[in-house]
Order: structure tokens, then C-alpha cells, then sequence
């Protein structure tokens, strides 16, 4: 580094050191200029400077995208205004003592000015003056006032619930200290902000007012000197005091009107992000139509006598050409997001190859290569199907079904596909790509030209066939399925079967955050080691039974009433399936609302709840392997009754049973459910179908 860049770092950081004093200096020069006289140099530096700050604020105003970026504005305010009025002071002493001597006597920034706007007619400049002075005084400044004045007091009688919101945040475990306070700060300074503008949108008016009355007192005054004192004609004199003083009211006022536009800009922002052309532009062109009609009235008025038609149809074929674009590009972006999600949709329901083979996907459907084309195809259904099903799972059962991969194996059996949870293979099937299956109802056997085959989900006799007998098999009273439609079936059995696996603690974490605050809050509070572990286990259980887990507040709530009393899991359990007696009682009624049931005779009651030895928290289930076989035959029995007509009574046992119930009859029928006595429904009617035992 040089010696002379050297010498010169002390020195700028001197001044930056010192920037406090830097500006106390310029404020006291400022004032200084009310009371000592300035050469026109001087006084034309100190016009430039104004011009300049004004330009500078306008754009700062048009860029940031929010006014407390800009909370310095109302200080700035009041130096630029003090700095006009200064100067305004300063040109003044030079007009009236210094005017008589010609365009000059108050420098080359006025004298400019009145050349450029006067241009030799000082009336001209006179009613230019004016009408800047009325649109600042009567419109910007007016309205700028109004509205810092309606958002102080809004910002102000707004506080104290904002106040209370972040501190019911803080208290809810959502924000932590740090930035309950970023936020309290915030709000301070918002509203002193607003505070501070209603204050100086009057300098702004003030400053309006006064410019008026200054250059009124210079044209009278300097018409009386330039004629007592000076010895100058009347229409002299008033030619050349009148044009300095235009010069020099618009040299004010020009920058007045631009810090006025700025302080409307920054106040009228309100609750608007982003800068002034996001703002406005891009919400306007949000409605195309609004550009179409605006078009078409344009045209219309140019077709009036005496409009010049050319220039209203050249506005109208801009603003409609505009319109156009803007309908153009968002169609285009319309495409562009459908194109997005249907990638997405193909990257969690197309074919792909295992970039990792390590991986474990959720849920996995494995293709053989002959029936790729259902899931690759542009036109491909299969897809849009599996989403389908993942919204039924959603609605049904409260369950987000996770994503389900596809891919082909080449390993596979040109038409054979499998299904992978956890990457272990769950059920598979064969079915045909390009033909359509055909299944009797009635189970009787089917008398049609095809390929005898099961269909894979509850094991029917079916046949695959070509389209056209597909076609007399329907108009024959046949069920007719696709193959899409045969996969997704049975998809539906695998994800029914294995939802308690499937949800994983990812799902079930994304599950609480989805809650409303006061839930998460709730879950946080429970009394485990892992609350979202303990949740994670409740839900699977219900799953298990399939009991739907759409009512997660509910479920939250009994696990933290159960939470005060217990912490195992069962007994936990069960007290939700109470607090859930409804939505299991509204789902197993039949068509005339009654619950069919059946039940246990007293022998089987007496004895199961002989068998729960419960100590303390503790429970465990004591019966001889024989006595389990034999309830589980008596029960198959009464089951397999209704089994045919694909109806599954729930079975009503002891609550104290119930689970140990439930586990011996998983094996053998599944999908029978078992409830306890404390899950009926007050308002529920129950009818007994069956008895074990008798």
C-alpha cells in the first residue's frame, strides 16, 4: 500500500468516528443561514444539495419494500424542510438586496429556473407556481396528512392485542424469548414510526404554507424596493422581483413536492410489501380483463365527435396489447405449474430406476416390464389413481398414505407386479397390461372366451378378455375392471392391512405440526419421555383396528387425560377408544343405525375377566393354551356366519378383556372389530346378532 493511500485511512476514519459531530456541524450550518448572508456560489451549492437530498428520498421511497426500513424519514423530513427554509431565507436577502442589478444577483440556480419557466412572461410563472403549490399544498400534502393520521391511531389502538398475541405465543411454546422480543421491538418501532409521521406530515403542510407567503413577501417587497429605494420603473421592477422570485419559489417548491410524493408513498404503503412497483404494477396486472374493458372504453371515446380517434386507438391497442401479454404469461405459468406437479406426481408415482440401492421406500409397487406402459405412458391412469386413493386414505381413515414408488424389475415376471413395505414384499398379483378382467358377482362361472385367471385382491374367479368381449360382458351384467383399477384395489387391501407399519414418525410428526397451536402445545406437555413416540404408537394401534385418527385433537386430549393417571400404553389406548365412541359406533351402524354386535355368554365373560390379573398399573392375562383354542373356535364359528355376506359384526367384550381379546382373534379374522362395553355410545342402539358360547 502506498504512503499517500495510508495517510489518507486515519483521516476517513477520523470522519466516520466523528460523523455525530459531522452532523450537529451541518445542522448548526443550516440554522446559520437564517441570519448570515450567502454569496450566490454558496447559495446555489445549497439549492443543488436540497434538489439532490429530495431525489434521493423520493427513490428510497419507490425501493423499499417496507416503511420501517425507512424509519428515519420523519427526522429527514424535518432537515430537508429546515434546509428549504433556510435557503429560502438565504435567496430572499439576495433577491430583495442584490435584484435590482439584473437575472443574476441571486445566482444561476434560480436564474435558471425563472429563464426555463418563466421564459420571459412572468405571468406564465406566476400560474405555474400556483398550480404547484395547489397540488402540493391541497392534494399530496393533504392527503399524506390524513392517512399518517388514521395509521398512527390504528397502529396505537392496535398495540396492546398485538402485545397479547406474542406473549399467548411465548406462552405456547411457538417463539421463544428472543424473538418475542424481535417482535415487541418491532411493534414499538412501528408504531412510533406512525406516531412520528403524524407529526411530521405537518412539516410537510407547513412547509407548503410557508413557501406561499415567502414568495408572496418578495414580490410585494421587492416591487417597493426595486421602485423606492432603487429607482426603478413599476413594470421593471415587477418583471425582474416577480421572475427571481418565481425562480426561487420553484426551486423550493419543486423539491418540496418531491419529498411530499415520497412521505405519500412511504404512508400509504400500509401493510403492502415489497417496493412500489410490486406494489402496484404487479397487483394491476393480476386482471387482464380490467385492461381489456379499459381498452375497449378508450376506443369508444375516441369514436366521439370532435376526440382524436388516432391517439385514443393507439392507447387502446397498448393497453389491450398489454392485457394480452399479461393473460399470455399467465396461462404460461399455469403450464408451467401443472407441468411442475406433474413431474412431481411422476417422480412419486412413474417407474424409476434405484439410484440408491440401500434405500427403503415406505411403500413400493414393483412392475413387471410388461407393465411399465401402465405408469409411463403419457396418457397413463394409474397415477392419478394411487393420488386418488392417497385422498380416500386422508378422508376415510385420517391416514396420509405415504407416496408410493414405482419401479420395474426386470427379475419380475413380464406381468407380474409387488407390492414392498419397508422394502419387504406384501402381496403380488398377475394381471394382463392390455386386456380387461371380467368377474361374476354372483360367483357363478363365467361362460366368455379369455384367460382363466384369480382375481388378486380376495382371490374371485375371473377371466382377462379383449376389449370387445369386455364390452357384451358388460351389457351381460359382468363386472368389468381394468387392469389400473385392479392394481389400485388391491394397493387399497395392502395399505389397509399395513397402515399401522406405514405410519411412520415422520408422519406422525408432520401429523401434530399440522395441529392448531394450542394441540402442539398439548402434545409437547405430555408427561413421556417422547411424546411424539407415545402418539406415534396410539395412532398405530388405531390404525390397527382401523379407527380412524382424523379426530387428532381428540385423541391428543384423552392421551393427556389418561397421561395424569397412567403411562402404559394400553391402558392409554383404551381410554381413547372411550373418548372415540362415537366416530367407532358411527362407523360400524348398519343401514337402520343399529350397531350389530355380538356378544360373549356370561361363562366366557366370568372367565375372561378371571383370567386379567391386574396389579397396580401392571396387567397380564392368564389362560390355559386349551381354553384359548376353544374360544377361538366358537368365535370363528359365529363369525364365518356373516363372513359370507362380507358383513363383520363387531364382537362386545369385558373393557378389562379387550385387547387380549383382540389378539387372539387377529390372526383368524382381522377384520372383525372388538369393542369394549365402555366404547358404546350413549345414544347408540345396539342389536345382538349372535352369542359365543350358547
Amino acid at each position: 500500500m502506498s504512503a499517500k493511500s495510508t495517510a489518507t485511512l486515519p483521516r476517513l476514519s477520523m470522519f466516520g468516528a466523528n460523523k455525530d459531530i459531522s452532523f450537529a456541524v451541518g445542522m448548526a450550518l443550516v440554522l446559520a443561514v437564517l441570519f448570515l448572508p450567502l454569496p450566490p456560489i454558496l447559495l446555489d451549492l445549497g439549492l443543488a444539495l436540497s434538489l439532490s437530498l429530495s431525489v434521493l428520498i423520493f427513490m428510497v421511497a419507490l425501493w423499499i419494500p417496507s416503511p420501517l426500513q425507512f424509519n428515519s424519514f420523519p427526522t429527514l423530513l424535518l432537515v430537508t424542510t429546515m434546509l428549504r427554509l433556510s435557503l429560502n431565507v438565504a435567496s430572499t436577502r439576495l433577491i430583495l438586496s442584490e435584484g435590482h442589478a439584473g437575472m443574476h444577483a441571486a445566482g444561476d440556480v434560480i436564474q435558471g429556473f425563472s429563464q426555463f419557466i418563466v421564459a420571459g412572461n412572468f405571468v406564465i410563472g406566476v400560474v405555474i407556481f400556483a398550480i404547484l403549490v395547489i397540488i402540493n399544498f391541497i392534494v399530496i400534502t393533504k392527503g399524506s396528512t390524513r392517512i399518517a393520521e388514521v395509521a398512527a391511531r390504528f397502529s396505537l389502538d392496535a398495540m396492546p392485542g398485538k402485545q397479547m398475541a406474542i406473549d399467548a405465543d411465548m406462552g405456547a411454546g411457538l417463539i421463544d424469548e428472543d424473538e418475542a422480543r424481535r417482535r415487541r421491538k418491532e411493534l414499538e418501532d412501528e408504531s412510533a414510526f406512525f406516531g412520528a409521521m403524524d407529526g411530521a406530515s405537518k412539516f410537510v403542510r407547513g412547509d407548503a404554507i410557508a413557501g406561499l407567503i415567502i414568495t408572496l413577501v418578495n414580490v410585494v417587497g421587492g416591487i417597493l424596493i426595486g421602485v423606492v429605494q432603487r429607482g426603478m420603473n413599476v413594470g421593471d421592477a415587477a418583471n425582474v422581483f416577480t421572475s427571481l422570485t418565481i425562480g426561487d419559489g420553484l426551486v423550493s417548491q419543486i423539491p418540496a413536492l418531491v419529498v411530499s410524493l415520497a412521505a405519500g408513498l412511504i404512508v400509504s404503503k400500509g401493510g403492502t410489501r415489497g417496493a412500489a412497483n410490486e406494489a402496484v404494477l404487479d397487483q394491476l396486472s393480476n386482471f387482464p380483463k380490467a385492461l381489456y374493458m379499459a381498452a375497449l372504453l378508450l376506443f369508444g371515446i375516441g369514436l366521439l365527435p370532435g376526440f382524436p380517434l388516432a391517439v385514443f386507438a393507439l392507447l387502446a391497442a397498448a393497453m389491450g396489447g398489454l392485457g394480452y401479454v399479461i393473460q399470455k404469461r399467465a396461462a404460461e405459468a399455469a403450464a408451467d405449474k401443472a407441468r411442475a406437479d406433474a413431474l412431481e406426481e411422476q417422480k412419486t408415482a412413474a417407474p424409476e430406476a434405484d439410484t440408491n440401492p440401500m434405500r427403503l421406500d415406505d411403500l413400493r409397487l414393483v412392475l413387471g416390464e410388461g407393465l411399465v406402459s401402465l405408469a409411463n405412458r403419457p396418457d397413463a391412469v394409474l397415477p392419478s389413481k394411487i393420488k386418488s386413493l392417497r385422498k380416500h386414505f386422508a378422508e376415510q381413515y385420517g391416514f396420509p398414505m405415504p407416496s408410493v414408488r414405482i419401479k420395474d424389475d426386470a427379475g419380475l415376471p413380464i406381468n407380474s407386479y409387488v407390492f414392498q413395505v419397508h422394502g419387504v414384499d406384501v402381496a403380488r398379483g398377475d394381471i394382463r397390461a392390455n386386456q380387461m378382467m371380467v368377474i361374476n358377482p354372483e360367483g357363478t362361472p363365467l361362460l366368455l372366451a379369455g384367460e382363466k385367471t384369480r382375481e388378486p385382491t380376495f382371490g374371485l374367479d375371473a377371466l382377462w378378455v379383449d376389449q370387445k368381449v369386455a364390452s357384451q360382458a358388460e351389457a351381460s351384467g359382468y363386472t368389468v375392471v381394468d387392469p389400473e383399477s385392479v392394481i389400485t384395489t388391491h394397493l387399497t387391501e395392502v395399505v389397509k392391512e399395513n397402515m399401522a407399519e406405514l405410519l411412520t414418525y415422520g408422519s406422525a410428526k408432520e401429523a401434530i405440526d399440522g395441529l392448531d397451536r394450542n394441540y402442539q402445545k398439548l402434545v409437547s406437555d405430555l408427561p413421556f419421555p417422547s411424546p411424539a413416540i407415545m402418539l406415534q404408537q396410539v395412532l398405530q394401534e388405531l390404525l390397527l383396528e382401523r379407527v380412524s385418527i382424523r379426530n387428532l385433537p381428540l385423541i391428543v386430549e384423552a392421551m393427556a387425560e389418561a397421561s395424569r393417571q397412567t403411562s402404559k400404553p394400553a391402558l392409554i389406548l383404551e381410554n381413547v377408544r372411550r373418548r372415540l365412541s362415537s366416530q367407532i359406533c358411527q362407523a360400524l351402524a348398519d343401514d337402520q343405525g343399529f350397531v350389530p354386535v355380538i356378544t360373549l355368554s356370561p361363562a366366557w365373560e366370568v372367565e375372561f375377566i378371571e383370567a386379567v390379573k391386574i396389579v397396580g398399573e401392571d396387567r397380564s392375562f392368564v389362560m390355559s393354551p386349551k381354553r384359548v383354542q376353544e374360544f377361538v373356535l366358537q368365535a370363528r364359528q359365529q363369525i364365518q356366519r356373516f363372513a359370507s355376506d362380507d358383513t363383520w359384526p363387531a364382537l362386545m367384550v369385558n373393557p378389562e378383556a379387550r385387547s387380549y381379546i383382540r389378539s387372539m382373534l387377529e390372526r383368524v379374522s382381522p377384520m372383525t372389530p372388538v369393542i369394549s362395553n365402555a366404547e358404546i355410545h350413549r345414544k347408540v342402539s345396539l342389536r345382538t346378532v349372535a352369542t359365543i358360547g350358547n
